[in-house]
């Protein structure tokens, strides 16, 4: 290794459970939920050069299934030793996220469980083979006999062939609470509701009659791209960062920096780690078979479990750079994940444009971004996380969701149009209320460690005599001085954003440098305060939380997410109320998607985005891409004494969208 966050390879995944093996920590009944990087400290990072040594570590988190034991162990590859473990109280702090395997033990506990057989007998079911288990995360709802279990809740659906959409044919009115470990049904609950089986074919991945007005696009790049990678290293037009992927989080980026213009030997650091550290999908229907629906798709399943393996033509257009994600399966042993990272650049509109009546000139320049990007599949969704990093040194992420919107049947006893907690999106299909949810952890690094956080709005400033027409308004900025302070919430009515600046680099005007958050401002959750999701996804309540940095603060709903009660994540770290005036910062942003759907939105539903965007505002002396070269260069700069040259295969003057 040449880095201390070089990503894993499957040669240390291996070696790592070698030396748990020896160690005599795994027995035939262990298992492997979580194996990742022991990331060292950011100090130690911040201060390794290059050719000193590099420490490797790996955490394995370790399941027995005998007896529900939870044991972290903590690996020196370098040494080949174990250096640490701890036994982990599942009761307390939660469970280790679902397995793979997983969804195939619920099928074989169910169909040996006498009262789950009657259920699917009474709604006229006698084809085992053709029904189709959803283990789903159980959450924390306070149930009796549940505390210390590993659970899932089981909702069915009905496949009516092989190649058929298994969700379109939910089989309502019963779930069944299964422990993973005893292999038992714990409960089984049916709500007495009379519901039709939808049975129509809803096939949207089959052969269909595909129009054939679109002519192709083509996006090429003859001379190659104008990235570099080197390793983990990415280089592209002033910015320089390394990818990082991971089981939980999936795609992270490393020391994201901009090389300074007048010191090209100097990377100016503006993120030193940016991942999705949750994301957690909260249902509304609050009936007896659905009221515990909300899944953290990074606690409780893991962002890069499921992974997609990305094709060319299909996930990602012109000159495509691909990574592979290492990862692990149950057993502890390396998975390779092809192409589960995607790297191109692309035209992004319109980066500036002016024709100026005074002096003749017509400048246009076209926007280019740098992508990185990587897609999950979590049962029926599916999520694609895409990183831009632009000319003008705006950082964004804008996070897709798409796939198979989940469903019940809707209720007989109910007039259409009137069920309270979902609409019908077909004839029969009832798709519940929900939300998307996600946490954007940022570790700053704004020029240097010490930063501050500002939140700026809008101000109106009432008629008087320093406003005497009334024309006038002004913004105000308010410090955010303890982490209680960074509790916030974002306000769209009055523009407000969060600047997280650096006081000791100034800029030519002899201001702080700083990047400016941008939040989108739509709704964070909506479930009541007292609620279990409410406890549990506590980070969903605010848009923004700011923590003084930690190296143990990673995931804001805690580590051991599946069946938490709560209260091992950021609302309890923030008691601390740690200064964050001048300190090194984390920045933890909520923003998603409140989804009613639409049945435009059925069988398959289009993307839907949401995200956020870091922009400059002072961290450059001035616009960073004044040298982006004219798209035209056989134009003069002159209006008025323009060549009619234009470059082969374009034309002189650029109309295009913006």
């Amino acid at each position: 290794m040449t880095h201390p966050l070089d990503r894993l390879t499957a040669e240390e995944y291996e070696s790592n459970r070698e030396v748990v093996v020896a160690a005599g920590l795994v027995t035939p009944t262990t298992r492997f939920p979580v194996v990742q990087l022991a990331e060292p400290p950011k100090a130690d990072v911040l201060s390794w050069k290059a050719g000193d040594p590099v420490e490797r570590r790996v955490k394995t988190v370790l399941l027995d299934r005998a007896d529900n034991s939870v044991t972290e162990v903590l690996v020196d590859l370098g040494s080949r030793r174990v250096v640490g473990t701890r036994a982990v109280d599942v009761a307390t702090e939660g469970q280790p996220p679902i397995m793979l395997e997983e969804f195939g033990i619920v099928e074989k506990i169910l169909w040996a469980h006498a009262g789950w057989n009657a259920a699917m007998t009474r709604r006229g079911i006698t084809e085992h083979r053709r029904v189709r288990i959803s283990a789903l995360s159980a959450g924390s709802f306070d149930l009796p006999g549940e505390t210390g279990r590993r659970l899932t809740r089981c909702l069915a659906f009905l496949q009516l062939n092989d190649d058929d959409n298994v969700w379109a044919h939910p089989i309502d009115g019963v779930v069944a609470y299964v422990d993973l470990n005893t292999r038992e049904v714990v409960e089984l609950v049916e709500d007495g509701r009379d519901y039709d089986l939808p049975r129509e074919p809803q096939d949207f991945h089959l052969p269909q009659t595909e129009r054939t007005t679109q002519r192709p696009i083509r996006i090429t790049q003859p001379e190659g791209p104008s990235f570099s990678v080197d390793g983990d290293v990415v280089e592209w037009e002033g910015w320089r960062f390394r990818i990082g992927y991971n089981l939980v989080e999936g795609l992270v980026l490393h020391q994201i920096g901009f090389r300074d213009p007048g010191r090209p030997e100097r990377v100016r650091p503006v993120v030193y780690r940016a991942s999705i550290a949750e994301m957690v999908v909260p249902y509304g229907d609050p009936s007896p078979v659905r009221f515990w629906q909300n899944y953290f798709d990074a606690g409780e399943y893991s962002l890069s479990r499921e992974g997609n393996s990305l094709a060319l033509g299909c996930d990602c257009l012109g000159e495509i750079r691909y990574f592979d994600g290492v990862i692990h399966d149950d057993d502890g042993h390396a998975r390779t994940i092809g192409n589960a990272i995607c790297l191109h650049e692309e035209d992004a509109g319109l980066l500036w444009k002016h024709t100026d009546g005074y002096n003749g000139s017509a400048s246009t320049r076209r926007q280019r971004r740098l992508v990185v990007s990587f897609f999950i599949t979590v049962g029926n969704y599916d999520y694609g996380f895409y990183w831009y990093l632009y000319l003008d040194g705006t950082i964004e992420l804008e996070c897709k969701a798409t796939g198979v919107v989940f469903v019940g049947a809707y209720p007989k006893d109910v007039a259409r149009g009137t069920y309270p907690w979902g609409n019908e999106i077909a004839p029969g299909i009832c798709a519940p209320f929900h939300q998307h949810l996600f946490s954007a952890r940022l570790d700053m690094q704004v020029d240097g460690d010490v930063n501050t956080v500002d939140e700026l709005e809008v101000q109106r400033v009432p008629m008087g005599p320093e406003n005497p027409y009334g024309n006038g308004f002004t913004r105000r900025s308010t410090r955010l001085r303890t982490e209680l302070d960074g509790v916030r919430e974002a306000d769209n009515r009055v523009q407000r954003v969060w600047a997280i600046g650096n006081p000791a680099s100034l800029n030519a005007l002899g201001e702080p440098v700083r990047y400016v958050l941008h939040p989108e401002g739509q709704p964070t959750l909506l479930a009541d305060d007292a609620s279990s999701i409410a406890r549990r996804a506590a980070f969903t309540t605010k848009h923004l939380w700011v923590t003084a940095h930690s190296d143990a603060e990673r995931y804001p709903a805690g580590e051991y997410v599946n069946q938490s009660v709560g209260g091992t994540g950021i609302d309890t770290w923030v008691r601390q109320d740690r200064p964050i005036d001048g300190a090194d910062v984390v920045l933890w942003h909520t923003f998603g998607l409140t989804h009613f759907p639409r049945p435009e939105d059925w069988p398959i539903m289009p993307v839907d985005t949401t995200g956020f965007v870091l922009k400059p505002d002072g961290f450059f002396d001035r616009n960073p891409a004044l040298d982006t070269p004219d798209p035209a260069p056989g134009r003069r700069a002159h209006g008025a004494a323009a060549t009619t040259t234009a470059p082969a295969g374009g034309e002189a003057c650029c109309h295009s969208e913006g």
